[in-house]
């Protein structure tokens, strides 16, 4: 499988929306426009939102946690958003809903980062 991956800016928010599957194969172009854009201009943070995303491994969550850690070194806040029941319940197992935030809502998720 292959995945697409958009970014677009909420009012300084960046948000990366990959779709598709994200494993192996796929995760390291999501690696790869986390680090673009964390590098890029400072945003006011950034929101993964994973609506669109119906599968997702271990290397996904460690793009993830790469991205979070990246980010709260820059002094940036990093927020998953819309995680699929699957994908959601993957990160509640793993305990990465006790790392990094999860909303809901990807519109709530750029509200709270664009304070």
């Amino acid at each position: 499988m292959t995945s697409d991956i958009s970014i677009r800016r909420e009012d300084g928010v960046v948000v990366v929306a990959p779709v598709g599957e994200m494993d192996a194969v796929t995760s390291p172009a999501l690696a790869d426009a986390l680090d673009d854009v964390l590098a890029a201009p400072l945003p006011k943070g950034v929101v993964v939102d994973l609506a669109k995303v119906g599968f997702c491994d271990s290397r996904c969550i460690g793009v993830l946690v790469s991205a979070f850690r990246q980010a709260r070194d820059l002094g940036l806040g990093l927020i998953v958003a819309e995680p699929q029941q699957q994908v959601n319940r993957l990160f509640v197992i793993a305990g990465i809903d006790q790392v990094i935030p999860i909303d809901a809502s990807t519109d709530h998720a750029v509200g709270a980062l664009k304070g």
